[in-house]
């Protein structure tokens, strides 16, 4: 009696759930090895809808304006951080360092450089912000630079990290001074400039003191936003 070999189908589609990004479902094709898009649609709730629906199509709001706006149009049921995303003009890095009037709303974590923080790196533990050291621990840090450094967590002088006075640097840091930067290969610079709930003097100044910082030579255009909201195309004249 004669056994039929029965070979196992491999054009089955396999989707590959972690290259979901975008709004692309990526599906390889076992058999061809070939790659296949598929658009997924993104569904927005009705909160979400009636707030854009208040935005006016290509206007460029006054940050007053575009504040009092955001407030309005607010919907989480949560002190939303209000988020400023700028588009530069070059794709040349843009970083730098600021201090906001009135902060983020966030308790910004500064951890000083010794054997405890030596120990929470080798286990790629980071439960800090900012970290600080003298200039003789980067004997030390040097060789965790590769780890520390796509974090913008490397102390330097620029940064104001690698310091003399511990203390001094800890206090500027936790009072809303702060390092940024553009994104390593695009023109963009995401910022926190606050919450929801602060007064709307309170997020000008601090949206005008970053826009300031990041200095409007470099700026292309640039947005405010909720954590969840529309954005809202902002008019930059008068920066």
């Amino acid at each position: 009696m004669k056994v039929k070999k029965v070979k196992k189908s491999t054009t089955k589609a396999e989707v590959k759930t972690d290259e979901v990004m975008g709004g692309e479902v990526v599906a390889e094709d076992t058999k061809k090895k070939s790659v296949k898009k598929v658009v997924v649609k993104k569904v927005r709730g009705k909160r979400f809808l009636n707030a854009k629906a208040k935005v006016i199509k290509g206007k460029k709001y006054p940050i007053t304006e575009a504040i009092l706006e955001l407030k309005k149009m607010s919907f989480e049921r949560f002190d939303a951080s209000v988020e400023l995303h700028i588009n530069l003009l070059e794709v040349e890095s843009v970083k730098g360092q600021v201090n906001l009037p009135h902060g983020t709303g966030k308790t910004v974590k500064v951890a000083v450089f010794g054997p405890e923080v030596e120990a929470k790196i080798k286990e790629n533990i980071f439960d800090f912000d900012v970290l600080l050291a003298k200039t003789e621990d980067m004997k030390i840090l040097v060789k965790y630079a590769k780890v520390l450094g796509p974090k913008g967590l490397m102390p330097s002088p620029k940064r104001g990290t690698l310091v003399a006075n511990i203390e001094e640097a800890k206090a500027k840091f936790m009072s809303g001074n702060m390092n940024f930067s553009s994104e390593p290969k695009f023109p963009i610079v995401h910022q926190v400039v606050g919450k929801i709930s602060f007064t709307p003097k309170q997020l000008e100044e601090n949206v005008v003191t970053f826009l300031k910082a990041v200095q409007k030579k470099n700026i292309q255009d640039a947005f405010l936003t909720t954590s969840m909201t529309p954005s809202l195309r902002l008019n930059l004249e008068n920066i």
